[in-house]
């Protein structure tokens, strides 16, 4: 009678049970209310800036397109959402292993864009593997930091510094034919994140190091076979590609530090887009002309893409410019309040991670619409045209959400405890930036 009457008791105890970890049901609002403004912002300036498409393709053919890409974005950031923290730890070298074959593939038989290889054709859908090796980056770095943080001590191993930098190279060794700017953007997030990991300054400074050696020797080298070869060079299409790549690196960085004048060249074929750049910028003034009265989008190569900041700009003016930047920002700001209140070093990783990576294309994007950088093709995430774009940078913001909803923040010791108990082994590293 006795066991008759302690077992209901013992049920009655466990169907009472309630996990300690409680997940949010959505991610951090401000990361999606910063999503939802980006969109809102490049369906207005794309159409904007899609005066000459829409005289091809109609008036609601080039945003069309566009909407459906945001649209297939939205899906991708509330599916990842979703997802625990873990599942991008568990599929790092398998997203890695495949951006890299399609970068080989794309190296050896791509469509040949702006005098290089850069993309394929899929299902009708163009895909630039260049924007998921920086990915790829992200979540290899992530994962070899994490597991090579020394427990219970400041610091990271030598092997997981050594293995982080090993891995960047090899990944900037296929980015480099195609852009000099894309390789110089995958080295400056992997040093952001090498520095996030907890690693010593002397760690870093050796591994600057490394890169700068390795990328001077490189173009040296490019540099002097292109010369060599002289007329043989000519004999086949890879090596007109190489020698004009180098050609058109040379030219830009020349005229970057020339001493002229901006607003004293002449404009050219050369030179053309930088200075439609200027004048649509300067046409926008403090507060702008409002969307749809550009004067320099019927004219402006590109402007859908690579120069779209300079459009907003002439729209939204000075005001506009810097409100935007302050939006890439405070997503960054965002991602650091979050990673100093997560209590494991994965998630810290990939969520500054991913952030470091969406502000500084939007940075590089502006510096060079705004000739603080030399000229060079690098979309504003979000906003400029192109499905690649859309979608890396909807997966990144995805995986911070994915951070932000399932990762313990400043937690209870038995929340705490729970996260760490459902964790392997290999993810169980302390954060290393929480104060």
């Amino acid at each position: 009678m006795e066991a008759t009457e302690s077992a209901p008791a013992a049920g009655a105890h466990v169907a009472e049970a309630k996990p300690a970890i409680t997940y949010k049901r959505h991610g951090d609002k401000s990361i999606w209310g910063i999503f939802i403004t980006l969109c809102i912002i490049s369906v207005i300036e794309l159409y904007s800036a899609s005066s000459r498409e829409v005289a091809a393709a109609g008036v609601y053919g080039p945003i069309m397109r566009h909407c459906f890409l945001l649209g297939m974005g939205v899906c991708i950031v509330l599916l990842l959402e979703r997802l625990h923290y873990k599942a991008f730890f568990a599929c790092a070298w398998v997203i890695a292993f495949l951006s890299m074959g399609m970068m080989l593939y794309v190296t050896l038989f791509g469509e040949i864009v702006n005098g290089a290889r850069r993309s394929f054709s899929l299902m009708g859908i163009t895909i630039q593997p260049s924007e998921f090796i920086k990915l790829s980056a992200v979540l290899v770095i992530a994962q070899i930091m994490s597991k090579s943080q020394r427990p219970k001590a400041i610091g990271v191993r030598t092997q997981g510094v050594v293995l982080s930098a090993i891995m960047v190279l090899l990944f900037g060794g296929l980015l480099f034919k195609q852009g000099l700017t894309n390789t110089i953007l995958l080295m400056s997030i992997s040093m952001a994140m090498i520095a996030i990991g907890g690693t010593e300054l002397k760690k870093m400074l050796c591994v600057g190091l490394v890169y700068a050696v390795i990328g001077g020797g490189v173009e040296f080298m490019s540099e002097g076979d292109s010369k060599a070869k002289g007329d043989e060079i000519a004999t086949t299409e890879q090596a007109l590609t190489t020698d004009k790549r180098h050609g058109t690196w040379q030219a830009r960085l020349d005229r970057f530090f020339s001493d002229v004048p901006k607003y004293e060249e002449e404009i050219t074929a050369k030179n053309r887009q930088e200075m439609y750049s200027y004048m649509a910028q300067a046409n926008g003034g403090v507060f702008g002309v409002f969307p749809g009265n550009s004067r320099e989008t019927a004219r402006l190569p590109l402007a859908f893409s690579d120069y779209i900041f300079s459009i907003i700009i002439e729209d939204l003016g000075f005001v506009g410019g810097v409100g935007l930047l302050i939006l890439y920002l405070w997503l960054l700001a965002r991602a650091g309040i979050i990673a100093k209140k997560c209590h494991r070093a994965f998630p810290v990783l990939l969520v500054m991670g991913m952030a470091v990576m969406i502000v500084l294309q939007a940075l590089f994007h502006m510096a060079i619409t705004t000739g603080t950088f030399p000229v060079s093709g690098q979309p504003l995430p979000l906003i400029s045209k192109g499905g690649t774009s859309i979608i890396v940078t909807s997966i990144a913001i995805g995986a911070m959400l994915s951070v932000s909803r399932t990762a313990v923040q400043n937690g209870n010791r038995q929340e705490v405890k729970e996260e760490l108990n459902s964790l392997p082994e290999e993810l169980r590293a302390e954060n290393p930036v929480q104060l």
